[in-house]
């Protein structure tokens, strides 16, 4: 599934195109993605102003001159294409995916500027609604969710609060969206490699004086995943269609019986399933 900066990719991608643009025709070819459109989806977006296009977690919102908010989630395969001039250059250093199969363009999004932005979703696990602006925070997808790890109220303070007591791992704390908003199983296993601590340490024995550390690894990993265009898995690909290049950047991710790159360490990376997940890690290292 994106993390949160394929999805933070995805909303700068579009931004330009849907931020403050009026939707002149909106389609939706299909009564539902993974769950039904609101009812009355097609016609309270059509002649709508987009007045912003903002992020939570990994949903994008963009609120609208109806007093609503269009949140938009990708699931497993969803992504968006905006319909771009035949030779546009793409930026960055992406390898291009695959143009996208036209039976998996669920729905389309035109604007008064002419631009066309089209959802595209094989598995159909994306799904979109529509939230009284007002009411999105105590919504039940936002009501429990914690802070984003890019914001001033995550820091180590609030891991301290969440670890305390506490015997599972530090990585099924992170991922609990209680904890902090976002972060997802990648980031998570290289954040903790690169702070040292071991995904399978009760929580609640970590150090405080390591805990600061790991709030700036997590925020480092993050802004260099978004500057990189985020990392590209299976699916995913970004709105010009191209996949992000971070995933050569991993560290340990996906590189199950490489030597770990940590200067001085002498151990191998390993993997182990940890709450159904895969965990990699370098036991020599990570303590």
């Amino acid at each position: 599934m994106p993390e949160l900066p394929e999805v933070e990719t995805v909303r700068r991608g579009l931004e330009p195109v849907l931020a403050g643009a009026r939707l002149t025709r909106v389609e939706a070819r299909r009564p539902d993605l993974r769950f039904a459109f609101p009812e009355g989806f097609v016609q309270t977006l059509s002649g709508a102003t987009i007045l912003s296009l903002d992020r939570r977690a990994k949903y994008l919102l963009a609120p609208l001159d109806r007093g609503l908010t269009l949140v938009m989630h990708l699931g497993m395969s969803g992504r968006f294409e905006i319909a771009q001039p035949e030779g546009t250059i793409r930026p960055g250093e992406f390898h291009y995916a695959p143009d996208p199969n036209p039976k998996h363009a669920h729905v389309v999004f035109e604007t008064e500027a002419g631009g066309r932005v089209t959802y595209y979703d094989p598995r159909r696990f994306g799904f979109m609604g529509l939230i009284e602006t007002g009411a999105v925070a105590d919504h039940p997808w936002f009501a429990a969710m914690g802070p984003e790890p890019l914001s001033e109220a995550f820091d180590a303070n609030r891991l301290v609060a969440a670890f305390k007591g506490r015997k599972q791992g530090p990585k099924t704390l992170l991922l609990d969206q209680r904890t902090v908003a976002g972060l997802g199983n990648i980031y998570v296993c290289e954040a903790l490699h690169r702070s040292g601590i071991s995904p399978f340490r009760p929580a609640g024995s970590i150090a405080r004086r390591r805990l600061p550390p790991l709030v700036a690894h997590i925020r480092e990993i993050l802004a260099e995943a978004i500057e990189a265009g985020g990392s590209s898995l299976k699916d995913f690909a970004q709105t010009d269609g191209a996949l992000g290049y971070f995933q050569h950047r991993f560290r340990v991710y996906d590189r199950e019986g490489e030597p770990c790159p940590t200067p001085g360490c002498c151990g191998t990376i390993a993997r182990e399933v940890q709450a159904g997940r895969s965990t990699f890690y370098c036991a020599t290292c990570q303590k």
